[in-house]
């Protein structure tokens, strides 16, 4: 679970992504071809009240953890609006840092480039929704690193403790465990699988069990230690 008292925080965002719809059960097949009986889309934080009530809870998650950073990277695309938004909810916590992103294509006229926004320079905190396989993290690690600047954190909303794959075939490591071993960033998440089986398992009315078996399920066979 997340730490330092982030276990509350961690649950009342599993309920937030509830309400808002982002978070769902079912039976979903994902980016890893996996049918997983839960899905946490972040592109349903659609409205502007969502949106802001999510950059508070990354807002929190980093001024508890301690982080030291200098500026913050949103990659293309869901990572663009995600890391605006927590640059501007630090600013309004007093905590004002630079924010920057990339474009898929880089534009031949007017400053030209691929990047937009301040300068890459310093600690650079990478913002995103959830880690699948570290392709995205991999592509802004070489961005940041092109513009001479220094990777440094990564900040999701959702860590799904589950194995990656690598060319189809499942490897003994997540893709958070996989950026924080080898690659050598921090990774900081709102909440872990682990804390979405806990808030399952604290419904008084018991309405949740049943996805929370089949949670347990999907974690016995693909969840990495």
């Amino acid at each position: 679970m997340a730490e330092k008292g982030g276990e509350d925080l961690a649950q009342r965002f599993v309920q937030f992504a509830l309400d808002a719809g982002v978070l769902r059960f079912g039976e979903f097949k994902i980016k890893s071809g996996r049918m997983s009986p839960y899905f946490f889309n972040a592109g349903l934080f659609d409205d502007g009240l969502k949106l802001a009530r999510l950059a508070e809870f990354y807002a929190e998650r980093l001024l508890a953890s301690g982080l030291e950073f200098d500026m913050i990277f949103g990659p293309a695309y869901k990572g663009i609006p995600l890391g605006a938004t927590v640059a501007a909810e630090l600013a309004r916590r007093g905590r004002n840092v630079p924010f920057a992103y990339n474009r898929k294509e880089a534009k031949a006229h007017g400053e030209g480039g691929s990047l937009v926004g301040a300068p890459l320079k310093g600690r650079v905190l990478i913002v995103d929704d959830v880690m699948s396989a570290g392709t995205a993290v991999r592509e802004s690690i070489a961005i940041i690193e092109a513009a001479g600047a220094t990777p440094h954190a990564v900040a999701i909303a959702l860590d799904r403790q589950e194995k990656a794959t690598e060319n189809g075939v499942d490897v003994d490591h997540s893709a958070v465990q996989y950026v924080r071993n080898q690659l050598g960033l921090q990774v900081l998440a709102i909440a872990t699988l682990d804390d979405l089986l806990h808030y399952l398992s604290g419904r008084p009315d018991n309405s949740l069990d049943a996805h929370r078996e089949g949670v347990l399920a999907y974690r016995a066979r693909y969840g990495a230690v």
